[in-house]
């Protein structure tokens, strides 16, 4: 249904066939199913940003494993042409997620998939990984490429991976250690990163993607506008500050991605006047009518990392880091309040 100009959320989301409550109950029933049977070498449980398995042989470290894709993403490149940056979306996005468990990144694999083989194409969405993987010495082991008429149509592909990474056990983040008092350090996001994009081509026609938007190019421009790795923003926080716990902030936003790295007794609370918005995240915002719940629920809304230390550390882990941000703090959580708190900006 159509509301001036703009698409409410869900109507938006159901529009592309996206189903998050579906989404929400399929996570449930993995759960429930992995439930039944656990490796011996399995280390923690499911619903994390990665997985770790006990290194065979080696009691002090951990593979830390993760596997994703480019979403719709692909579609506005496919529309516009520009094959180059989604292989590095998505090989960063996989060491943000590896990152979450400190991490270092050892090996990658792509999976290619299309309707219609194009070699230039692949060339190029093949070529953005592997110029990922080498900015992260990480080595691209090889991967699949799939053609399948049926499945896609001849000028769509879809684009996923998985990443293999190490680390010590003792320099896996102690979350259980986060509590009132501390700081939450925010990383910068510069714009949709991975998520987000059935709304954004639900909001913003196609004849649109070639207007400027603001003083940094075309809507196109930041439709396709890489998705960041953080891994030398993280490592070099650490040199300066005792990092307690990490997320990655993807599809869910602030609100669902945070709780996953803090223990159930503490709230974190953001105050968005400390950072700035992305202008499409913004534009996004206006078109759809998002509430606070939905914007904050969805978008990333320019904290793409977020990073807990202790009060004492904050000055220190926000200035090792251009564009980095003192963007909240770790309350005691009462009862059943919510485990992340938005505070808008006062307008």
């Amino acid at each position: 249904m159509v509301r001036g100009g703009g698409f409410a959320v869900s109507d938006a989301y159901a529009r592309s066939g996206v189903d998050v409550a579906a989404g929400k109950e399929a996570v449930s029933r993995y759960a429930s199913l992995l439930g039944q049977w656990r490796h011996p070498s399995q280390l923690g449980g499911v619903g994390g940003f990665a997985g770790l398995f006990q290194l065979p042989g080696d009691e002090s470290r951990a593979l830390v494993a993760s596997t994703d894709g480019v979403g719709t993403k692909l579609l506005v490149a496919a529309a516009l042409r520009r094959y180059d940056t989604v292989g590095a979306d998505l090989v960063n996005h996989c060491v943000n997620d590896i990152l979450v468990q400190n991490a270092t990144p050892l090996f990658f694999l792509d999976y290619f998939a299309t309707g219609k083989l194009d070699p230039q194409i692949a060339a190029e969405v093949v070529g953005g990984c592997a110029r990922a993987c080498e900015a992260h010495e990480c080595a691209l082991l090889g991967g699949e490429t799939a053609e399948m008429p049926g499945i896609y149509a001849p000028e769509h592909f879809d684009l996923a991976g998985t990443i293999v990474g190490i680390v010590s056990r003792d320099k896996l983040p102690q979350s259980a250690l986060v509590e009132p008092g501390d700081a939450i350090v925010g990383l910068p996001a510069i714009g949709l990163h991975t998520n987000g994009y059935s709304l954004a081509r639900a909001c913003i026609d196609r004849t649109e993607w070639d207007e400027p938007l603001g003083e940094r190019g075309t809507y196109g421009d930041a439709l396709l506008a890489e998705h960041p790795s953080y891994y030398r923003d993280v490592r070099a926080i650490e040199e300066v500050a005792l990092v307690k716990a990490m997320a990655h902030v993807t599809g869910g936003g602030l609100i669902e991605n945070v709780p996953r790295t803090l223990p159930a007794t503490v709230k974190a609370v953001f105050e968005q006047s400390r950072w700035s918005v992305p202008p499409i995240q913004t534009e996004l915002v206006r078109r759809a009518h998002l509430t606070h719940a939905e914007r904050y629920g969805t978008l990333n809304m320019g904290v793409g990392y977020t990073l807990v230390v202790p009060l004492d550390d904050a000055v220190r882990a926000a200035g090792a880091v251009a564009g980095a941000k003192i963007v909240g703090w770790i309350e005691e959580r009462a009862g059943d309040e919510p485990q992340v708190v938005v505070h808008p900006s006062r307008e």
